[in-house]
Protein backbone atom coordinates (compact mmCIF):
# COMPACT_ATOMS: atom_id res chain seq x y z
CA UNK A 1 0.00 0.00 0.00
CA UNK A 2 1.28 3.44 -0.94
CA UNK A 3 1.89 5.79 2.00
CA UNK A 4 1.88 9.55 1.37
CA UNK A 5 3.45 11.79 4.03
CA UNK A 6 2.32 15.40 3.98
CA UNK A 7 4.61 18.07 5.38
CA UNK A 8 3.42 20.97 7.51
CA UNK A 9 2.35 23.20 4.61
CA UNK A 10 0.80 20.42 2.54
CA UNK A 11 -1.24 19.34 5.56
CA UNK A 12 -2.43 22.92 6.03
CA UNK A 13 -3.53 23.06 2.39
CA UNK A 14 -5.56 19.86 2.76
CA UNK A 15 -7.10 21.14 6.04
CA UNK A 16 -8.12 24.37 4.27
CA UNK A 17 -9.73 22.37 1.45
CA UNK A 18 -11.54 20.17 3.98
CA UNK A 19 -12.99 23.27 5.64
CA UNK A 20 -13.98 24.76 2.26
CA UNK A 21 -15.77 21.54 1.28
CA UNK A 22 -17.68 21.54 4.56
CA UNK A 23 -18.70 25.20 4.14
CA UNK A 24 -19.94 24.50 0.62
CA UNK A 25 -22.03 21.52 1.72
CA UNK A 26 -23.59 23.42 4.64
CA UNK A 27 -24.75 26.09 2.20
CA UNK A 28 -26.22 23.46 -0.11
CA UNK A 29 -27.75 21.11 2.50
CA UNK A 30 -30.05 23.06 4.87
CA UNK A 31 -30.30 20.14 7.32
CA UNK A 32 -26.62 20.54 8.21
CA UNK A 33 -27.11 24.19 9.09
CA UNK A 34 -30.28 23.42 11.05
CA UNK A 35 -28.36 21.19 13.45
CA UNK A 36 -25.34 23.54 13.64
CA UNK A 37 -22.87 20.96 12.33
CA UNK A 38 -19.49 22.76 12.00
CA UNK A 39 -18.04 23.04 8.50
CA UNK A 40 -14.75 21.26 9.37
CA UNK A 41 -16.75 18.35 10.79
CA UNK A 42 -18.75 17.95 7.59
CA UNK A 43 -15.73 18.18 5.31
CA UNK A 44 -13.53 16.22 7.69
CA UNK A 45 -15.93 13.28 7.94
CA UNK A 46 -16.04 13.05 4.15
CA UNK A 47 -12.24 13.07 4.08
CA UNK A 48 -12.09 10.43 6.82
CA UNK A 49 -14.57 8.18 4.98
CA UNK A 50 -12.62 8.52 1.75
CA UNK A 51 -9.39 7.74 3.61
CA UNK A 52 -11.07 4.69 5.18
CA UNK A 53 -12.07 3.44 1.73
CA UNK A 54 -8.62 3.95 0.24
CA UNK A 55 -6.86 2.37 3.19
CA UNK A 56 -9.33 -0.52 3.45
CA UNK A 57 -8.82 -1.42 -0.20
CA UNK A 58 -5.04 -1.25 0.19
CA UNK A 59 -4.65 1.68 -2.20
CA UNK A 60 -3.38 4.58 -0.11
CA UNK A 61 -2.69 5.78 3.41
CA UNK A 62 -2.09 9.47 4.16
CA UNK A 63 -0.20 10.79 7.18
CA UNK A 64 0.54 14.44 8.00
CA UNK A 65 2.69 16.53 10.31
CA UNK A 66 0.59 17.28 13.46
CA UNK A 67 2.56 20.41 14.45
CA UNK A 68 0.00 22.89 13.15
CA UNK A 69 -2.86 20.91 14.66
CA UNK A 70 -1.31 21.34 18.11
CA UNK A 71 -0.62 25.03 17.42
CA UNK A 72 -4.18 25.82 16.33
CA UNK A 73 -5.57 23.85 19.28
CA UNK A 74 -3.52 25.84 21.78
CA UNK A 75 -4.38 29.21 20.28
CA UNK A 76 -8.09 28.36 20.26
CA UNK A 77 -8.15 27.36 23.92
CA UNK A 78 -6.07 30.42 24.77
CA UNK A 79 -8.77 32.58 23.18
CA UNK A 80 -11.35 30.76 25.33
CA UNK A 81 -9.32 31.67 28.41
CA UNK A 82 -9.56 35.35 27.52
CA UNK A 83 -13.36 35.18 27.85
CA UNK A 84 -13.17 34.20 31.55
CA UNK A 85 -14.05 37.55 33.10
CA UNK A 86 -14.99 37.23 36.75
CA UNK A 87 -16.42 40.72 36.59
CA UNK A 88 -19.02 39.41 34.13
CA UNK A 89 -19.66 36.33 36.25
CA UNK A 90 -20.41 38.52 39.25
CA UNK A 91 -22.57 40.82 37.16
CA UNK A 92 -24.65 37.88 35.92
CA UNK A 93 -26.20 37.32 39.34
CA UNK A 94 -27.68 34.29 41.03
CA UNK A 95 -28.96 32.53 37.90
CA UNK A 96 -25.47 32.37 36.38
CA UNK A 97 -24.08 30.58 39.43
CA UNK A 98 -27.04 28.19 39.57
CA UNK A 99 -26.75 27.35 35.88
CA UNK A 100 -22.98 26.89 36.21
CA UNK A 101 -23.45 24.62 39.25
CA UNK A 102 -26.02 22.52 37.39
CA UNK A 103 -23.64 22.21 34.45
CA UNK A 104 -20.73 21.13 36.67
CA UNK A 105 -22.85 18.38 38.24
CA UNK A 106 -23.83 17.25 34.73
CA UNK A 107 -20.15 16.98 33.76
CA UNK A 108 -19.53 14.65 36.72
CA UNK A 109 -22.61 12.53 35.95
CA UNK A 110 -21.70 12.17 32.27
CA UNK A 111 -18.24 10.92 33.17
CA UNK A 112 -19.50 8.54 35.85
CA UNK A 113 -21.96 7.07 33.35
CA UNK A 114 -19.39 6.81 30.56
CA UNK A 115 -16.70 5.23 32.75
CA UNK A 116 -19.19 2.90 34.42
CA UNK A 117 -20.63 1.54 31.17
CA UNK A 118 -17.17 1.29 29.58
CA UNK A 119 -16.17 -0.94 32.50
CA UNK A 120 -19.30 -3.07 31.98
CA UNK A 121 -18.25 -3.62 28.35
CA UNK A 122 -14.71 -4.45 29.50
CA UNK A 123 -13.24 -1.42 27.75
CA UNK A 124 -10.47 0.87 28.97
CA UNK A 125 -12.33 2.96 31.55
CA UNK A 126 -10.64 6.09 30.20
CA UNK A 127 -12.40 5.46 26.89
CA UNK A 128 -15.64 6.09 28.79
CA UNK A 129 -14.55 9.71 29.21
CA UNK A 130 -14.48 9.93 25.40
CA UNK A 131 -18.22 9.18 25.52
CA UNK A 132 -18.73 11.38 28.59
CA UNK A 133 -18.19 15.09 29.12
CA UNK A 134 -15.21 15.27 26.75
CA UNK A 135 -17.49 15.24 23.66
CA UNK A 136 -20.81 16.03 25.33
CA UNK A 137 -20.09 19.27 27.21
CA UNK A 138 -16.72 19.83 25.53
CA UNK A 139 -17.87 19.49 21.92
CA UNK A 140 -15.57 18.85 18.98
CA UNK A 141 -12.80 21.16 20.20
CA UNK A 142 -12.31 19.30 23.48
CA UNK A 143 -12.95 15.96 21.78
CA UNK A 144 -10.14 16.55 19.31
CA UNK A 145 -7.63 17.78 21.88
CA UNK A 146 -8.41 15.39 24.74
CA UNK A 147 -8.87 12.48 22.35
CA UNK A 148 -5.45 13.10 20.87
CA UNK A 149 -3.92 13.26 24.35
CA UNK A 150 -5.57 9.97 25.33
CA UNK A 151 -4.41 8.36 22.09
CA UNK A 152 -0.86 9.26 23.07
CA UNK A 153 -1.50 7.77 26.53
CA UNK A 154 -2.31 4.44 24.88
CA UNK A 155 -6.12 4.58 24.88
CA UNK A 156 -6.80 2.96 21.51
CA UNK A 157 -9.30 4.84 19.36
CA UNK A 158 -9.81 7.67 21.86
CA UNK A 159 -9.86 10.58 19.42
CA UNK A 160 -12.02 8.76 16.88
CA UNK A 161 -14.55 7.76 19.54
CA UNK A 162 -14.58 11.25 21.08
CA UNK A 163 -15.17 13.06 17.78
CA UNK A 164 -17.81 10.55 16.66
CA UNK A 165 -19.54 11.01 20.03
CA UNK A 166 -19.36 14.80 19.70
CA UNK A 167 -21.07 14.60 16.30
CA UNK A 168 -23.80 12.43 17.79
CA UNK A 169 -24.15 14.93 20.64
CA UNK A 170 -24.69 17.83 18.24
CA UNK A 171 -27.56 16.02 16.56
CA UNK A 172 -29.22 14.60 19.66
CA UNK A 173 -28.85 17.79 21.71
CA UNK A 174 -30.50 19.78 18.94
CA UNK A 175 -33.42 17.36 18.61
CA UNK A 176 -33.91 16.81 22.35
CA UNK A 177 -34.09 20.37 23.64
CA UNK A 178 -37.11 21.71 21.77
CA UNK A 179 -39.64 19.00 22.73
CA UNK A 180 -38.65 19.18 26.42
CA UNK A 181 -39.10 22.95 26.56
CA UNK A 182 -42.38 22.89 24.66
CA UNK A 183 -43.76 20.23 27.00
CA UNK A 184 -42.89 22.28 30.09
CA UNK A 185 -44.37 25.43 28.56
CA UNK A 186 -47.62 23.65 27.71
CA UNK A 187 -47.86 21.81 31.05
CA UNK A 188 -47.39 24.94 33.14
CA UNK A 189 -49.08 27.43 30.78
CA UNK A 190 -45.92 29.55 30.70
CA UNK A 191 -45.60 32.85 28.86
CA UNK A 192 -42.81 35.23 27.99
CA UNK A 193 -42.61 38.30 30.22
CA UNK A 194 -39.34 39.76 28.91
CA UNK A 195 -38.66 42.34 26.25
CA UNK A 196 -36.98 41.41 23.01
CA UNK A 197 -33.29 40.62 23.53
CA UNK A 198 -32.31 43.25 20.97
CA UNK A 199 -34.02 45.99 22.96
CA UNK A 200 -32.93 44.82 26.40
CA UNK A 201 -30.41 47.58 26.84
CA UNK A 202 -29.52 46.70 30.43
CA UNK A 203 -27.96 43.38 29.45
CA UNK A 204 -24.14 43.53 29.46
CA UNK A 205 -22.18 42.12 26.56
CA UNK A 206 -20.63 38.70 26.98
CA UNK A 207 -17.35 39.11 25.17
CA UNK A 208 -16.25 42.39 26.66
CA UNK A 209 -17.13 44.74 29.46
CA UNK A 210 -18.55 47.54 27.33
CA UNK A 211 -17.60 49.64 24.34
CA UNK A 212 -14.17 51.25 24.64
CA UNK A 213 -14.58 54.53 22.75
CA UNK A 214 -10.97 55.50 23.47
CA UNK A 215 -9.74 52.84 21.07
CA UNK A 216 -12.53 53.03 18.49
CA UNK A 217 -10.18 54.70 15.99
CA UNK A 218 -7.72 51.79 15.93
CA UNK A 219 -7.52 50.04 12.56
CA UNK A 220 -8.41 46.39 12.12
CA UNK A 221 -4.74 45.64 11.53
CA UNK A 222 -3.77 47.22 14.84
CA UNK A 223 -6.52 45.39 16.70
CA UNK A 224 -5.64 42.01 15.23
CA UNK A 225 -1.97 42.66 15.93
CA UNK A 226 -2.86 43.38 19.56
CA UNK A 227 -4.93 40.20 19.64
CA UNK A 228 -1.98 38.20 18.31
CA UNK A 229 0.29 39.71 20.97
CA UNK A 230 -2.12 38.82 23.79
CA UNK A 231 -2.57 35.28 22.44
CA UNK A 232 1.16 34.83 21.94
CA UNK A 233 2.08 35.99 25.44
CA UNK A 234 -0.62 33.89 27.10
CA UNK A 235 0.23 30.73 25.17
CA UNK A 236 3.92 31.16 25.94
CA UNK A 237 3.38 31.80 29.65
CA UNK A 238 0.93 28.90 29.57
CA UNK A 239 3.71 26.43 28.80
CA UNK A 240 5.38 27.40 32.08
CA UNK A 241 2.11 26.97 33.99
CA UNK A 242 1.50 23.60 32.35
CA UNK A 243 5.03 22.47 33.20
CA UNK A 244 4.43 23.37 36.84
CA UNK A 245 1.00 21.72 37.02
CA UNK A 246 2.24 18.52 35.37
CA UNK A 247 4.46 17.91 38.41
CA UNK A 248 1.29 17.15 40.38
CA UNK A 249 -1.32 15.82 37.91
CA UNK A 250 -1.69 15.01 34.22
CA UNK A 251 -3.32 18.04 32.61
CA UNK A 252 -4.38 18.67 29.00
CA UNK A 253 -1.58 20.52 27.19
CA UNK A 254 -3.69 23.65 26.67
CA UNK A 255 -4.81 24.15 30.27
CA UNK A 256 -1.82 26.36 31.14
CA UNK A 257 -2.55 28.67 28.23
CA UNK A 258 -6.21 28.96 29.27
CA UNK A 259 -5.21 29.85 32.82
CA UNK A 260 -2.62 32.39 31.67
CA UNK A 261 -5.20 34.02 29.39
CA UNK A 262 -7.78 34.15 32.20
CA UNK A 263 -5.25 35.81 34.51
CA UNK A 264 -4.34 38.39 31.86
CA UNK A 265 -8.02 39.07 31.12
CA UNK A 266 -8.87 39.77 34.75
CA UNK A 267 -5.76 41.91 35.28
CA UNK A 268 -6.82 44.02 32.28
CA UNK A 269 -10.39 44.21 33.60
CA UNK A 270 -9.12 45.44 36.97
CA UNK A 271 -6.85 48.11 35.44
CA UNK A 272 -9.30 49.25 32.79
CA UNK A 273 -6.80 48.48 30.04
CA UNK A 274 -7.77 47.92 26.41
CA UNK A 275 -8.14 44.37 25.13
CA UNK A 276 -9.32 43.51 21.57
CA UNK A 277 -11.98 41.00 22.65
CA UNK A 278 -13.66 40.64 19.27
CA UNK A 279 -10.38 40.15 17.42
CA UNK A 280 -9.20 37.56 19.95
CA UNK A 281 -12.51 35.72 19.53
CA UNK A 282 -12.30 35.80 15.74
CA UNK A 283 -8.71 34.55 15.77
CA UNK A 284 -9.75 31.75 18.11
CA UNK A 285 -12.64 30.79 15.83
CA UNK A 286 -10.32 30.60 12.81
CA UNK A 287 -7.91 28.41 14.75
CA UNK A 288 -10.74 26.17 15.94
CA UNK A 289 -11.91 25.60 12.37
CA UNK A 290 -8.43 24.64 11.18
CA UNK A 291 -7.75 22.54 14.29
CA UNK A 292 -10.97 20.60 13.75
CA UNK A 293 -10.11 20.11 10.08
CA UNK A 294 -6.81 18.55 11.10
CA UNK A 295 -8.47 16.50 13.86
CA UNK A 296 -11.09 15.07 11.49
CA UNK A 297 -8.41 14.34 8.88
CA UNK A 298 -6.68 12.22 11.51
CA UNK A 299 -9.70 10.06 12.31
CA UNK A 300 -9.04 6.33 12.14
CA UNK A 301 -12.56 5.16 11.46
CA UNK A 302 -11.47 1.55 11.16
CA UNK A 303 -11.02 1.57 14.94
CA UNK A 304 -14.78 2.05 15.46
CA UNK A 305 -15.83 -1.37 14.17
CA UNK A 306 -15.38 -3.31 17.40
CA UNK A 307 -16.66 -0.39 19.51
CA UNK A 308 -19.96 0.06 17.66
CA UNK A 309 -22.24 -1.70 20.19
CA UNK A 310 -20.69 -0.16 23.34
CA UNK A 311 -20.81 3.31 21.72
CA UNK A 312 -24.47 2.97 20.79
CA UNK A 313 -25.42 1.85 24.30
CA UNK A 314 -23.35 4.50 26.09
CA UNK A 315 -24.46 7.38 23.86
CA UNK A 316 -28.12 6.40 24.16
CA UNK A 317 -27.65 6.26 27.94
CA UNK A 318 -26.13 9.77 27.84
CA UNK A 319 -29.19 10.97 25.91
CA UNK A 320 -31.57 9.52 28.50
CA UNK A 321 -29.49 11.04 31.31
CA UNK A 322 -29.64 14.47 29.65
CA UNK A 323 -33.39 14.25 29.06
CA UNK A 324 -34.13 13.33 32.68
CA UNK A 325 -31.67 15.85 34.13
CA UNK A 326 -32.82 18.75 31.94
CA UNK A 327 -36.53 18.04 32.38
CA UNK A 328 -36.58 17.51 36.13
CA UNK A 329 -33.45 19.18 37.56
CA UNK A 330 -32.61 22.13 35.29
CA UNK A 331 -36.19 23.36 34.91
CA UNK A 332 -37.02 23.09 38.61
CA UNK A 333 -33.81 24.59 40.00
CA UNK A 334 -33.91 27.56 37.63
CA UNK A 335 -37.36 28.66 38.77
CA UNK A 336 -40.07 26.69 36.90
CA UNK A 337 -40.94 29.72 34.78
CA UNK A 338 -40.75 30.58 31.08
CA UNK A 339 -37.10 31.64 31.29
CA UNK A 340 -36.20 28.32 32.92
CA UNK A 341 -37.98 26.39 30.16
CA UNK A 342 -35.88 28.24 27.57
CA UNK A 343 -32.72 27.52 29.56
CA UNK A 344 -33.78 23.85 29.68
CA UNK A 345 -33.72 23.59 25.89
CA UNK A 346 -30.41 25.47 25.86
CA UNK A 347 -28.93 23.09 28.42
CA UNK A 348 -29.63 20.15 26.10
CA UNK A 349 -27.81 21.98 23.32
CA UNK A 350 -24.61 22.89 25.10
CA UNK A 351 -24.64 19.86 27.43
CA UNK A 352 -24.52 17.49 24.46
CA UNK A 353 -23.00 19.61 21.75
CA UNK A 354 -21.91 23.21 21.88
CA UNK A 355 -23.03 26.70 22.87
CA UNK A 356 -24.01 27.32 19.24
CA UNK A 357 -26.53 24.48 19.54
CA UNK A 358 -27.82 25.97 22.78
CA UNK A 359 -28.41 29.31 21.07
CA UNK A 360 -30.11 27.61 18.10
CA UNK A 361 -32.38 25.68 20.49
CA UNK A 362 -33.31 28.88 22.34
CA UNK A 363 -33.96 30.70 19.08
CA UNK A 364 -36.40 28.01 17.95
CA UNK A 365 -38.37 28.23 21.21
CA UNK A 366 -38.36 32.03 21.56
CA UNK A 367 -39.39 32.51 17.93
CA UNK A 368 -42.60 30.65 18.78
CA UNK A 369 -43.30 31.63 22.40
CA UNK A 370 -41.61 35.01 22.86
CA UNK A 371 -38.31 36.51 24.08
CA UNK A 372 -36.32 35.29 27.09
CA UNK A 373 -33.63 37.96 27.69
CA UNK A 374 -32.30 36.45 30.93
CA UNK A 375 -31.72 33.10 29.23
CA UNK A 376 -29.89 34.84 26.40
CA UNK A 377 -27.48 36.30 28.95
CA UNK A 378 -26.97 33.34 31.29
CA UNK A 379 -26.47 30.55 28.75
CA UNK A 380 -23.69 32.04 26.57
CA UNK A 381 -21.96 33.43 29.66
CA UNK A 382 -21.69 29.96 31.21
CA UNK A 383 -21.37 27.99 27.98
CA UNK A 384 -18.73 30.17 26.37
CA UNK A 385 -16.78 31.47 29.34
CA UNK A 386 -16.62 29.13 32.30
CA UNK A 387 -17.73 25.56 31.66
CA UNK A 388 -14.58 24.68 29.66
CA UNK A 389 -12.41 25.39 32.70
CA UNK A 390 -14.48 23.20 34.98
CA UNK A 391 -14.90 20.48 32.37
CA UNK A 392 -11.14 20.24 31.77
CA UNK A 393 -10.46 20.20 35.50
CA UNK A 394 -13.00 17.45 36.20
CA UNK A 395 -11.76 15.34 33.29
CA UNK A 396 -8.21 15.74 34.62
CA UNK A 397 -9.30 14.50 38.04
CA UNK A 398 -11.00 11.47 36.47
CA UNK A 399 -7.92 10.70 34.35
CA UNK A 400 -5.63 10.77 37.36
CA UNK A 401 -8.00 8.65 39.44
CA UNK A 402 -8.29 6.10 36.63
CA UNK A 403 -4.53 6.03 36.17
Amino acid sequence: MLTVELNLFQGLAIAALVYTLGSFLIRKVPLLGKYCIPAPVVGGLIYALLHLLLRGTGVLEVVFDPTLQDFFMTIFFTSVGFTASFRLLKRGGKQVFIFLGIAIVMVVLQNLLGVGLATVFDLDSRLGLCMGSIPMVGGHGTAGSMGDMLDKMGVMGAKTVAIASATYGLLSGSMLGGPLARRRIAQNDLHSTGEDIESAGDLPEVEGVGVDTRHAALTSTQKFTSAAIFLGIASGVGTLISGFLDQFMTFPPYIGAMLAAAILRNIWDATGGYMPHEEISITGSVCLSLFLSFALMGLRLWELAELALPMIVILLAQTVLMAIYAYFVVFNLLGRDYESSVMTTAFCGFGMGATANAMANMQAVTDKYGPAPQAYFVVPLVGSLFIDFFNASIITIFLNLLG
